[in-house]
Parts: structure tokens; sequence; C-alpha cells
């Protein structure tokens, strides 16, 4: 990718930094982007000051203001622009994504095209957001209820996905009739300037508030800003779940209300009966895709002993056909990691996992050599493991997929899978009716993601996206996760001349 296509997007303009809108403003410290497909660098941002912060605040209250009072289908027809808008720009920030992060460009147009998605979702949600009437126990009254804009929305997101985790918040907080301020990883904040530049160009088409999108840069220090403060009503934090409970708790104390979607360690269950050429394609797909830095990655495959032996010498030569390169090449499967953090910690997991015992079936190793100068290049590992090793227990933001043989009825696979703090995406690879549906039951998955014949990784904005236990129980994207934007509210109505309690209470003056 060269500069003059970054600068088609402004993403290289001197000074960037916090934004309520097209007029760029900061003078904290500086951070620098390099990419991890070669080590290269992209530009510097300055990140927000304390002082900048209080003024993108102030802006985004007036702003406030004034959003809310636009009717919903209005507010829809914004985001109905940001949609054509995403449309026009999708190759060269699907481009920039692939760049700046590091996963393939195909993964990168296919997070655009999320954004797409989240908008038309948006956009026709606009006129349906719609309460119930409820029956009163009362004659002459009336009852029903009503959703109305929290205010001011924060949203915290992290690396992997730079720009489609802030559009499934941001279409919908804006179309609920809220502002946002978005506080994006700061290894990706050139994505999140090009996602700005796109809505302040929206914004200022149509005579409309800059304070209605902002963007404020910085580390933790800045999401702990956001958290702290009273006038941001939503708190949606996406990362790891040592992040979450720090906003939780911080949120929480002053009864503020968050949005949580942190760690997963999904597996994929595979049964006697399932189809094994599917399987291995939803199995590596979901493990070495974004070179396993998503929250839906396969971390886990549990495996009936009846296939176990074919299931893995099938997974052993699927991953020597595994192209690991830079990820803008459209044959290349994988590309690197973020940084060379990551690949410390990928080092160190492996070590782990010979030291608890582990049999390592594909070996890891970092790349060198010409085309990994970034150092960030790493393969693709296949382990055989038992699910309680603290190391399986945990999730690696790598690509490093565990093995893990049972036995017995299908109950089995699904209390290991279970057994885990974490509860996102799961998946089972069955034919046979019943296993399936005691998947999905009660007695099945306590994911928040559970599928059937398809792997862990890929989630369509038609669904509610989340998960249980120390992924947050937070809900994004699709279904009803609307209602979190919002405050919801019981009225009543008496249209009788006499006022009857409820109850059947009698007071008499």
């Amino acid at each position: 990718m060269n500069l003059k296509e970054l600068s088609s997007l402004n993403v290289l303009e001197k000074n960037l930094g916090s934004s309520t809108g097209s007029n760029w403003f900061a003078s904290g410290k500086q951070f620098d982007s390099f990419s991890p497909t070669n080590g290269k660098y992209i530009g510097s941002v300055l990140s927000t000051t304390k002082a900048e912060y209080e003024q993108i605040i102030k802006k985004a209250e007036e702003a406030k203001l004034y959003w809310r009072d636009i009717p919903a289908p209005k507010r829809g027809e914004i985001i109905r622009q940001l949609g054509d808008k995403l449309r026009q720009e999708k190759e060269i920030l699907g481009k920039l994504v692939s760049y700046e992060m590091g996963k393939s460009y195909q993964e990168g147009l296919g997070e655009v095209q999320e954004m797409i998605d989240i908008c038309d979702f948006a956009v026709g949600l606009s006129r349906q957001l719609y309460g119930n009437t409820i029956h009163s126990e009362r004659p002459g009254h009336r009852m029903y209820d009503q959703y109305h804009p929290l205010g001011i929305v924060g949203i915290i997101t992290a690396f992997n996905f730079p720009v489609a985790v802030w559009a499934w918040n941001a279409a919908l907080a804006l179309v609920c009739g809220n502002v946002i301020v978005w506080k994006p990883s700061e290894k990706t904040p050139l994505c999140a300037i090009a996602c700005q530049n796109i809505m302040a160009q929206i914004l200022k088409e149509n005579n409309l508030p800059e304070g209605i999108s902002s963007v404020v840069t910085g580390d933790a220090e800045v999401g702990k800003w956001i958290a702290e403060d009273e006038r941001i009503t939503l708190v949606s934090a996406t990362g790891s779940t040592r992040m979450g409970k720090q906003v939780a708790v911080t949120v929480a104390n002053r009864l503020g209300k968050t949005l949580l979607e942190l760690g997963g360690n999904n597996a994929i269950i595979v049964t006697p009966s399932a189809d094994l050429k599917m399987t291995i394609i939803g199995a590596v797909f979901g493990a070495v895709g974004t070179a396993g830095q998503r929250c839906t990655s396969t971390r886990r495959l549990i495996v009936h002993e009846d296939v176990y032996d074919k299931v893995k010498s099938s997974l052993v030569e699927a991953y020597k056909q595994i192209k690991i390169g830079d990820p803008l090449d459209s044959n290349n499967h994988m590309g690197p990691l973020i940084d060379t953090d990551a690949v410390a910690m990928y080092l160190d997991a492996l070590n782990q996992i010979k030291e608890q015992g582990g049999n390592i079936l594909v070996e890891g190793k970092v790349l060198e050599g010409e085309g990994y100068e970034s150092g960030c290049y790493v393969t693709p590992v296949i382990a055989e493991v038992e699910n309680h090793y603290p190391i399986v227990q945990d999730e690696t933001f790598a690509p490093i997929l565990y093995l893990i043989k049972y036995s017995g009825e299908v109950q089995n696979a699904i209390e290991i899978q279970n057994s885990v703090k974490q509860g996102l995406s799961s998946a089972i690879m069955t034919t046979n009716l019943r296993e399936s549906e005691l998947f999905l039951s009660q007695n099945g998955s306590d994911c928040g993601i559970a599928n059937v014949n398809i792997g862990t990784s890929g989630a369509e904005i038609g669904g509610a996206f989340g998960g249980e236990k120390e992924t947050g129980g937070g809900r994004e994207s699709g279904s009803d996760a609307w209602k979190i934007y919002m405050r919801r509210q019981t009225n009543t109505i008496n249209y009788t001349t006499s006022l009857p309690l409820a109850q059947g209470i009698k007071f008499v003056l």
C-alpha cells in the first residue's frame, strides 16, 4: 500500500489526533503506527490531552440535545449515507485495515462489508424502534412502554477489528438518537481516523453538529477517562477480559451501563457422524484466519475418538498448504500478528504447552528472511493437549489450535467445551439431529453463539453478537441489541374521570 492511496483517505495529515469533526486537534504525546506486514512506518498520531477530552465531551453534550430531537427515520437517512460512502471507499478502506492491522485483504474487505451491512440494518431499524402495548388491570387506562436515547455512548474498540466493531456500535447508537465518542486501539489509530473523516464529511454535508461523532486517541488512560465519566451513560468496550473487568468495575461504581465484548476460548465439537471435509475447512479457517486474532477464533477442537486419528492427519496435511505472507497478496492465507509483543506471547504459549505435557504436532516458529522483516510472522500450531491444562484454559491471541480427544456420548464433549471461563462462540459438526438439538438446548453449549455445521468464526450482523461468563454478557449488532443503547420507560394513561388504584387499593378522601 502506498502513501498516495492512504492520503486519499486523509489519514496522513500532520498532527492527527482527537476529532469532533473534520478539524483535528491534539497536543498530547505522539505514538507511531507501523504496519505489521513489513514493519514500515505509516504515520503518527498525537494523543488527546485531558483538556482536549473535555472540549470533545462538551461538544458531544451540545450535539446530543440536537440529535435526539431529529426523528429516528431522519437519523436513519444519515446512516444510509454512511453506508453509501463506505461502499465507495470499500476497496481503499479494506486495504488500510489489512495494512495497518495485518489481516488478509479479503478479510479487510469483509470487515468493511460488515460496516455496510450494519448500516443497512440500522436504516431499517430507524422505523422500528417500537415498544409494547400492555393491557391494564384498571378500566379506562392504557399502558405501553417506549424507548428514549441514553445521551452519550462511549465506544472502546480493539485492534483486531479496527473498524467493524465501531460501526456495529455507531450505526445503532446513532439511529437510537445518541451521540458517540470513540476511543480506538492505539495499535490501529489510522483506521479510526479514516472512519471519522468519512463520518465528519457526512455530518458537514448535512449541516449537523460535528459533536455527533467524535474520536479520542491515546492509550489506556484515555479509556479510563471514558469509563469514569458520568456524562457517558453507556460504555461499550471490546477487548481482553482483563480490560473488561477494569471497565466494568469503574463504570459500575458510578452506576453506569456497560456493553462488554471480551475474550473467547472457542471450541468445535467433532462427532463420529461429522462431514470431515466441512470440518477441516471450518477448523482451519477458524484457527488461522486473522492469524488467530479474532475473539471468535477456533482455539479447541474436541474430537470423538472414533474419528480422532483421521481428523488429526487431515489437519496436519491441511496446515502444510497454508501460505503465510503479505496479507495484501490474495495468494496468502495468513498474515502477521499485530506486533512483536503478540509474537512474544505466542512463543511463551508454546513453551507452556510443552511444560504442561502437550504434544505439538505442527511446530511453531517466527519466520525470518525476505518478506518477513517485521518480525511479526509466525507459523500456525497444532498441539495435542488435555482441556484442563492452564494454557488451554486461557485465551492466547495467536494461531494455536488445541486438539482434544473425547469418548462416549456427545454430552461428554459439551462438558469439555463448557469447562472454560469464557463463553463466546461454539460449534458442533454432526449429521445427527439429536446431537445438534442437544447442543442447542439448555443442557448444551453455554456460549452466546452456538453453531451447527459451521465454524466458530464469522458471524452475520443480523444476529445479536456476544457471549456469556468472562466474555462479558453483552450483545451487539443485530436482533434486538439496539435496546442496550436506549432507556426504557413505562407509561400509563388514565382517560377516565376517576382515579382507580392498582391492586384494588381503596383510598378515600
